[in-house]
C-alpha cells in the first residue's frame, strides 16, 4: 500500500504509523467559500527549521509527528532533518540530534521513543515529501485527501537523492521559549468589544489550561467567562481564533477548524502564538497577553 504519485520517486515505508502522523504542507488557501479549512503544520516554525536545514523550500510537505512512538525505513539514500519536540529521535537505535542535516542509507531505521519535551515534531526529507496534491495542497484532512493519517506498511515518495558528503557537524540550538512559554500573544477579535470590562479583565489576568479536548481542530479550556452575549450570525473565523461558547468554554481554533461559526470571537492569536500553542498539550497552562 502506498500514497499516490505521479512520477517515479523512491520510497519511505512506514513501519510503525505512531499515534497520529500526518503528511503537511503550509495548508490550501483560497478555497474558504467552499468549506475546505486552511489545514497545513500546526507549528510552523519549527517546519520551517527542518526544511530551511534541509535547502528545501518552505512549502515542502514535511511529516508532522504527534508524541513520538513511530519508525521509518528508508528505501533510498537521502538527507533527513527532524526539528519541533524531542521524542528521543534515532537511526538504526543510533541517538540523532535535531534540527541538523542527517545523511540516511538505503534500508535505514528512523525511530522516535521517549517524549523529552513537545508535542509535535517535524520529519523534513531533501526535496520534500512528493505525494499528491490536493486543492494545491498535500495536507492531509478527511473528504479532501485519501488519507487521514498514516498507516503501517504505507510508502511515501520522496525525490531520488544523489549522496553528497556531510560537510558541516553544525546543529541550529532549541528555542526553549518555543516550548516553555506560558505567554500566548494575541490581539482583540471583533466581538471582543461586547464583553463587560470585568470578563474583559478575566481574559487577561486568568491562568487558562488545556482540557482533553485537543486536536487539530481546537483547544478547549478547562477554566470558564461567564458568557451572557447575545446569539450571533454565523461569521468567518480562522486558526487561533478564540471562541466565547454559550456555556463559558474557551474554544482556541487551530490548523484543521471550519471557516464560519456562530459564537463570539473574542481574541485572535498571532501566527507565533498558534505554533508555540501547538506544542502544549493536557493540563499545560498559559495566559492571553494582548
Amino acid at each position: 500500500m502506498h500514497i499516490k504519485f505521479l512520477k517515479p520517486y523512491e520510497m519511505i515505508k512506514v513501519l510503525k504509523p505512531g499515534f497520529f502522523t500526518t503528511i503537511q504542507d503550509k495548508g490550501r488557501f483560497g478555497f474558504a467559500s467552499i468549506g475546505v479549512p486552511v489545514s497545513g503544520v500546526m507549528d510552523g516554525s519549527s517546519a520551517d527549521i527542518a526544511n530551511s536545514i534541509l535547502n528545501n523550500s518552505l512549502e515542502a510537505a514535511v511529516l508532522e509527528i504527534s508524541f513520538g512512538s513511530c519508525e521509518f525505513q528508508f528505501l533510498c539514500p537521502t538527507f533527513i532533518c527532524v526539528s519541533g519536540g524531542d521524542f528521543s529521535p534515532k537511526i538504526n537505535r543510533k541517538s540523532i540530534k535535531l534540527n541538523k542535516k542527517i545523511s540516511v542509507s538505503t534500508h535505514d531505521v528512523l525511530s522516535f521513543g521517549k517524549i523529552n519535551f513537545g508535542v509535535r515534531c517535524y520529519l523534513a526529507v531533501s526535496g520534500g515529501i512528493q505525494s499528491e496534491e490536493k486543492l494545491n495542497s498535500k495536507s492531509f484532512y478527511k473528504g479532501i485527501t485519501k488519507e487521514t493519517v498514516l498507516e503501517k506498511g504505507m510508502k511515501i515518495p520522496v525525490h531520488r537523492n544523489i549522496k553528497e558528503p556531510v560537510i558541516s557537524n553544525a546543529s541550529i540550538k532549541i528555542d526553549e521559549l518555543h516550548f516553555n512559554s506560558t505567554k500566548i500573544n494575541c490581539s482583540k477579535g471583533p466581538e471582543f468589544e461586547l464583553l463587560s470590562l470585568y470578563q474583559q479583565k478575566l481574559l487577561f489576568e486568568n491562568i487558562f489550561s488545556i482540557s482533553k479536548d485537543i486536536s487539530r481542530m481546537g483547544y478547549r479550556l478547562n477554566e470558564l467567562i461567564g458568557n451572557d452575549l447575545p446569539t450571533l450570525l454565523t461569521s468567518s473565523v480562522l486558526p487561533g481564533t478564540v471562541q466565547l461558547t454559550p456555556s463559558g468554554t474557551l474554544i482556541v481554533l487551530m490548523r484543521d477548524c471550519q471557516v464560519t461559526g456562530g459564537y463570539p470571537r473574542i481574541l485572535q492569536l498571532s501566527e507565533k502564538a498558534i505554533h508555540i500553542l501547538s506544542q502544549k498539550t493536557t493540563n499545560q497552562k498559559f495566559n492571553f497577553l494582548v
